[in-house]
């Protein structure tokens, strides 16, 4: 029992020693190659990417290290492992990756934090949740940093819940998750948390996204978002981009291509919904829209696809039920 005890005093003696440095701080940081800081030109366009979740997009990361000239890049969560580290290290290009778990308010005030993010030359948040991000982000040091980002140019990308806040408005999910059929049914229903300005980036100055497009049917509750943007006064007209899962589009001064093995939908506002109220079934005719799914591009400040990039359609909500045509 005595040979015991002193091998448990030991192994927690160890443990103390070899623990990791940030012990105690409010944030994890892992970091893979030279962290040090690099200085690069400043990127001469804007440049961004939104993925649709699930298996990542391979091009799309390796876009991104070409678009920041390598250096220093940064994946933020608020949640989960340093596993993009090794993934994006290994694709070259780069001085380091590096992962920051920013899980509270008051880590996203640290400033270790803030100086990691403002020295990146690409930024990318990981999936999880986006009402973590709203909850524990914003009005906050961090979301100053990644705006300022945005400012110098540095490439930022997001996959699924950090694709989410990219545009000015966004699905929150405060309340969890909703469905299109449940969005459809009632746009004001308590599940429908949107929010606006949460960043401000190039050319998505009217839009709203959605991940997971395919494999979670989502065309309709987008539909949704748009109504109540409108219907709400925040805009006078909105946009929305649906993207799939293993699919990203690669944004450059408003010019969009995609890659992956999905496509991106495109819609557009046409004046206000018929009907959206509470506990009232949407109406909202003929929405525009656009599907991508090979190679052209698509100019986000024309709306308009190019070089054969999309398929035009229109998109309506009829007392709750979605229609195509």
């Amino acid at each position: 029992m005595l040979r015991l005890s002193r091998f448990v005093a030991t192994f927690l003696l160890l443990a103390a020693v070899l623990a990791p440095a940030q012990a105690g701080k409010p944030y994890q940081h892992y970091v893979v190659g030279d962290a040090a800081n690099v200085v690069l030109p400043q990127p001469a366009k804007a440049a961004m990417v939104l993925m649709g979740g699930g298996p990542d997009v391979d091009a799309a990361f390796a876009w991104m290290i070409q678009k920041g000239g390598g250096g220093n890049f940064v994946v933020l969560r608020s949640r989960g492992t340093d596993a993009y580290n090794p993934y994006i290290y290994a694709m070259g290009g780069v001085q380091s990756v590096e992962t920051l778990v920013i899980p509270s308010r008051s880590a996203a005030s640290d400033p270790f934090v803030i100086e990691r993010i403002r020295g990146a030359e690409a930024l990318f948040i990981a999936g999880g949740d986006q009402a973590d991000y709203v909850n524990y982000w914003q009005g906050t040091p961090v979301q100053a940093a990644i705006q300022e980002l945005a400012g110098r140019k540095v490439p930022i990308g997001g996959t699924s819940a950090g694709m989410m806040l990219l545009g000015r408005f966004g699905f929150a999910a405060l309340n969890g998750s909703i469905t299109s059929d449940d969005a459809l049914a009632n746009p004001y229903d308590k599940r429908m948390t949107l929010v606006r300005d949460y960043l401000s980036l190039p050319d998505m100055g009217s839009v709203v996204t959605d991940a997971h497009f395919d494999t979670r049917a989502r065309l309709g509750r987008l539909v949704a978002f748009m109504a109540r943007i409108v219907n709400d006064g925040w805009a006078g007209m909105a946009r929305g981009i649906g993207v799939d899962v293993e699919t990203a589009l690669l944004v450059e001064d408003g010019m969009a291509t995609r890659t992956g093995l999905g496509s991106v939908t495109f819609l557009q506002s046409v004046g206000l919904p018929q009907v959206c109220a509470p506990r009232r079934p949407l109406t909202y005719l003929n929405l525009e829209a656009q599907r991508m799914s090979g190679g052209g591009s698509f100019d986000l400040r024309n709306w308009a696809g190019y070089g054969g990039a999309t398929v035009r359609y229109t998109v309506s909500a009829d007392k709750g039920v979605l229609l195509t045509r």
